[in-house]
This record gives C-alpha cells, structure tokens and sequence, in this order.
C-alpha cells in the first residue's frame, strides 16, 4: 500500500509543478507572498489592519490548492470561477479601502510601506479578477475554432 502512494506522488508533484507555471498559479502565488508581505508590514506598525491580509493569503492559498489538485473540475457544486472572481473583486475593493485609510493617517515608515503594498496588491487583485472573469472566458471559448466558420 505504501508503494502505490509513493508512485503516484510524481503525478501529484507532476501537476503541482505544472500549475505553478500557468498565469493562474503564478498570479495565486504572488498573492500568497504579497499578503504575507502587507500582514508583516502592518503588524509591524500596528494590527489593526492586518487581519485582511490573513483572510486574503488563506482564501487565496485555498484557490491555489483548488485549482492545482483539479478540485475545480471535481467539485461542481461551486461555481469556482465566480467564486474566485468575487474573491478577488472583493479583495482588491477591501485593499482601496484600506490603502487609502493607511496612507491618509499618519504613522511608521511600515504602516506607510503596507499602505503602497495594499495599492499594488489592488492592481494585483484586479488584474486576476480580469484574468478570472467567468464571461469573459464564455466568449473566448465560444469563438468558432474552425476559419471557415467565422466571418469573412
């Protein structure tokens, strides 16, 4: 029994590694890092404003490790790329807020570093709410494949 699950570990780290290359998984993992950074830049300051950076890295670590074991296409119960889009609408709208409360008070130097990394994170989070959005995807994959079907 030990040996089937040591033989289909390549598989798993097979698919591990192939998600981390596409734009989705590199765009997960540079979230994850990204509120790790904003949550030690805030509590170094102070934490009233790091407990959005929790919240985000886990939910965003939680999509990662959905889409990297195909759970996404398992589990149809969830609409996962609706899910994920208002995960990161939501997210980017959250880190606007609290970017902007950051930078207009006064504070330390790493309050105010968390404050522009919470801007760049609201780039980072739009941007993956553009990349997720589930009809943009529709319309993609409705375009006809084929030349001689699509107009002249």
């Amino acid at each position: 029994m030990a040996d089937s699950e040591r033989l289909s570990a390549p598989g798993c780290w097979a698919a591990c590694t192939n998600f981390w290359c596409t734009r989705k998984g590199i765009i997960l993992f540079a979230e994850i890092v990204l509120c790790l950074v904003i949550l030690i830049c805030f509590s170094a300051s102070t934490a009233a404003f790091s407990s959005l950076s929790v919240i985000e890295m886990i939910l965003a670590a939680v999509f990662f490790v959905i889409y990297m074991c195909d759970l996404h296409n398992k589990i149809q119960i969830i609409n996962w790329p609706w899910s994920d889009f208002f995960r990161t609408l939501i997210a980017a709208i959250l880190y606007l807020i609290t970017s902007i409360v950051v930078l207009a008070a006064p504070g330390s130097h790493s309050k105010t570093v968390g404050g522009v990394l919470g801007l760049i994170a609201v780039c980072l989070f739009s941007y993956d709410a553009y990349v997720t959005f589930p009809l943009r995807q529709q319309r993609h994959s409705a375009a006809p494949t084929d030349p001689a079907d699509g107009p002249v």
